[in-house]
C-alpha cells in the first residue's frame, strides 16, 4: 500500500489515470444515485403520510399508500441488483464496465436488444473526466479527493434536479459538513472564511426567496437551492460565493430565455436551479481565484 501511495504521489501520470478509472466507476454508482434515491425519497413521503392519515382515521387511504410503500421496502442504493428497465434481465458484471460496456453493446440489454439511455456512460464519463482534471489541476493530496468528492456529489444534485426538480438533503447536508472539515487545514479556503460562506450562501438565496415570495406571492425556488449554495460557500469560503452566484444567475437567465424564446418551455413551468449553481461552483472551484483575480485587477 505504501509503494502504491508513494507511485501516485509521484507520478502525475499515475495519480491522473488512476483518478480517471476511480471517476468512472463512481460514475456508475451515481447513475444509481440519481435513479434510485428520488424513489426511496418517495416511499419515504408516503410512509409519512400514511401515519398522518391514520392519525386522522383515513385509513383506506393510508393502506393504499402502505401498499405502494411495501412494494418499495427493500429498495435501496445497494438492493436490488440493477437490471434492464424493459425486460428486468439482471445486469452481469462483464455488462456493467462503466462506458466500455455500453458501446460493446451498442447500447443494447444484452438480452432483449432494447436501447439503453445514453445517458448512463455520459455521467460515468464526465465523472471520470472530471476526476481525471481535478487530480491534475491539484496533484496528489487532500485538494484533490476533496475536489472530486465535491464534483462527484454535484453531478448527481444536477441530473436529479433536471429530472425531478429536487435537491436532496442526503447529498447536500453531507456536503456541506464535509465542505468545512476539509477547511479545517485550509485546503480551499480558511476555516472561518468557509463558516461564513456557509452562512451567507444560504442567507443570500433565503432572502431572495422571501422578497419574491412577498412581492409576488410566489415561490421563486427551493429550499435545497439554499442548501446547496450554503454547502459551495463552506466548500469555497465566502470570497468566490459572488462569482458563484452571479455565473449561475447569468447563464440561468440566458438558457431560460433561449427556453421561452423557442417555445420549449413555457413562462409558467419552473426551471431547476441547481444545475446553475453546480456549474458555477465547479467552475469556481477550478478556476475561481484566478477570474477574481483577473475581475478585480479591472478596477485597480
Amino acid at each position: 500500500m505504501t509503494e502504491v501511495l508513494s507511485l501516485l504521489q509521484s507520478s502525475p501520470f499515475a495519480f491522473t489515470t488512476t483518478a480517471t478509472i476511480v471517476g468512472l466507476m463512481v460514475g456508475s454508482f451515481l447513475n444509481v444515485v440519481i435513479y434510485r434515491l428520488p424513489r426511496m425519497m418517495q416511499r419515504d413521503w408516503n410512509e409519512q403520510a400514511a401515519m398522518l392519515l391514520d392519525d386522522a382515521n383515513l385509513t383506506d387511504c393510508a393502506t393504499k399508500l402502505r401498499g405502494a410503500t411495501k412494494t418499495a421496502s427493500n429498495y435501496s442504493l445497494v438492493v436490488p441488483r440493477s437490471a434492464c428497465p424493459k425486460c428486468g434481465q439482471r445486469i452481469r458484471a462483464l455488462h456493467n464496465i462503466p462506458v466500455f460496456s455500453y458501446l460493446i453493446l451498442k447500447g443494447k440489454c444484452a438480452k432483449c436488444n432494447n436501447p439503453i439511455s445514453a445517458r448512463y456512460p455520459i455521467i460515468e464519463a464526465i465523472s471520470g473526466l472530471l476526476a481525471g482534471y481535478i487530480s491534475w489541476h491539484f496533484g496528489f493530496g487532500l485538494a484533490a479527493a476533496a475536489g472530486m468528492l465535491f464534483a462527484w456529489s454535484l453531478i448527481a444534485l444536477t441530473v436529479i434536479d433536471i429530472d425531478t426538480q429536487l435537491l436532496p438533503d442526503s447529498i447536500t447536508l453531507p456536503l456541506l459538513w464535509l465542505g468545512l472539515l476539509f477547511n479545517i487545514p485550509g485546503t480551499f479556503a480558511p476555516l472561518p472564511s468557509a463558516i461564513i460562506g456557509a452562512v451567507a450562501g444560504y442567507l443570500s438565496l433565503w432572502s431572495v426567496y422571501w422578497v419574491f415570495k412577498l412581492t409576488t406571492g410566489k415561490e421563486g425556488m427551493g429550499f435545497g437551492d439554499f442548501k446547496l449554495l450554503a454547502a459551495i460557500g463552506a466548500y469555497l469560503g465566502w470570497k468566490l460565493l459572488p462569482l458563484v452566484i452571479l455565473l449561475s444567475s447569468f447563464v440561468g437567465a440566458v438558457v431560460g430565455i433561449v427556453l421561452i424564446v423557442s417555445q420549449r418551455h413555457g413562462r409558467n413551468v419552473p426551471i431547476p436551479f441547481g444545475p446553475y449553481l453546480a456549474a458555477a461552483g465547479l467552475i469556481a472551484l477550478l478556476w475561481g481565484a484566478d477570474i477574481n483575480s483577473v475581475y478585480l485587477g479591472l478596477f485597480r
